[in-house]
């Protein structure tokens, strides 16, 4: 992993940390994908991250870390017990 991508990686997970007020220690796991589904983004970058109450919760980006701005995951509009949150029953 080269400096730009672990810069990129250090900032998406800063940014969800902000965004969902999780804690400076939190564990958010970012993971750049390549997607083999037909008319899907060649990469996407997928988030995971977990509440203190052991809850995971997860989105995707539809681009590659390394395009991910502050405002990608600012205006995810999302609720920590909504729906939202489930699926991914792999990851």
């Amino acid at each position: 992993m080269n400096l730009a991508q672990r810069e990129a990686l250090a900032d998406i997970r800063s940014w969800t940390r902000q965004r969902f007020a999780l804690p400076d220690d939190a564990a958010v796991l970012v993971a750049e994908l390549t997607c083999a589904v037909p008319l899907c983004p060649p990469l996407e970058t997928a988030v995971a991250f977990w509440t203190e109450d052991g809850k995971r919760h997860q989105f995707k980006l539809l681009k590659p870390m390394q395009e991910i701005a502050a405002d990608d995951i600012a205006w995810l509009i999302w609720d920590l017990n909504g729906p939202e949150s489930a699926g991914w029953d792999c990851c």
